[in-house]
């Protein structure tokens, strides 16, 4: 039973659920003989004692949305691995053709019409059959999403930053939960795992990679948000240029997602993104100012 089924079954039975963070509880990881009898008692002491240091356990609600979100990203990667199973299959018989072309109405008539072994047809055609089971799973997930972000007013708002289409945004409601319970926007860049770590040794602080902690499917999501961001002028393709000539493409891909964390931060909490609102006003009294380009004299 995963983690979100337990759960639920010990609400509806009426148990008080109390979620320990393994990384703060330092009396089981530090102790010498390590069972789960151990564990347990350990774990009811530092309760009864108020010392157990608890997780965030999200609402069944939420949870079911996780759960749903997170199902379409497994589906999708799927998906992927077959379609890169048919791009293999099609190499070694000297074929080469464009990924993005392949499985759209002239790819799969290209498909049709290719003269292969009769082996190799064989094995294309379960892929492609496979391939068209997955398309419709993810169409009927895909549906049940837009249901979701619908009449949800955060999704409207975390929309209008750039990037972040519907399922970004459903996936931040999801993964961050209760926005309340970040004092500032740095906490939840920290919890997403998009903050560096901090090496510091006497006077000396060295800044290392980003810690990978949290949620691996909001870290996800944020970098698609970013790498769709820089495609677009604007403040946010401005701002990870500036990092890129600095410090490389990668660097500046993970300041950009963090910043867009930023923005959801700001717009979960207040239900407007001012900065958003701000930039927007100074491009718009920029242009009303411009030239228009006549004669002048």
């Amino acid at each position: 039973m995963g983690g979100s089924g337990w759960r639920s079954l010990l609400e509806a039975e009426g148990i008080e659920l109390h979620l320990a963070d393994p990384r703060q509880t330092k009396a089981i990881a530090a102790a010498r003989v390590k069972t789960d009898a151990v564990d347990a008692r350990t774990l009811a002491h530092l309760l009864r004692a108020d010392l157990l240091p608890e997780a965030y356990v999200a609402p069944r609600g939420l949870r079911e949305l996780r759960e749903l979100l997170r199902h379409q990203i497994g589906l999708s990667r799927l998906r992927t691995a077959l379609k890169n199973r048919v791009h293999a299959l099609l190499a070694r018989q000297g074929i080469q053709r464009g990924r993005a072309e392949l499985f759209g109405p002239r790819g799969r008539r290209f498909l049709a019409e290719l003269a292969l072994p009769e082996p190799t047809r064989r094995r294309l055609e379960s892929l492609l059959a496979l391939i068209a089971d997955f398309d419709r799973e993810l169409t009927a997930v895909k549906r049940e999403l837009q249901a979701c972000a619908k009449d949800d007013p955060r999704v409207r708002v975390l929309t209008r930053i750039p990037g972040v289409g519907s399922f970004i945004a459903l996936l931040v409601i999801a993964e961050v939960g209760d926005v309340g319970r970040f004092p500032s926007a740095r906490h939840v860049a920290s919890f997403a795992g998009l903050t560096p770590r901090v090496r510091n040794s006497g006077e000396r602080i060295r800044l290392g990679p980003i810690s990978h902690q949290g949620s691996p499917h909001l870290r996800w999501g944020l970098i698609q948000a970013a790498q769709t961001a820089v495609q677009a002028e604007g403040p946010l393709k401005s701002f990870y240029e500036r990092i890129k000539h600095r410090r490389g493409s990668k660097v500046a891909k993970v300041a950009v997602a963090r910043e867009i964390l930023t923005l959801c931060y700001y717009g979960l909490r207040d239900g407007e993104i001012r900065r958003l609102e701000a930039a927007a006003a100074r491009a718009n009294s920029a242009l009303a100012l411009a030239p228009t380009g006549g004669p002048t004299g």
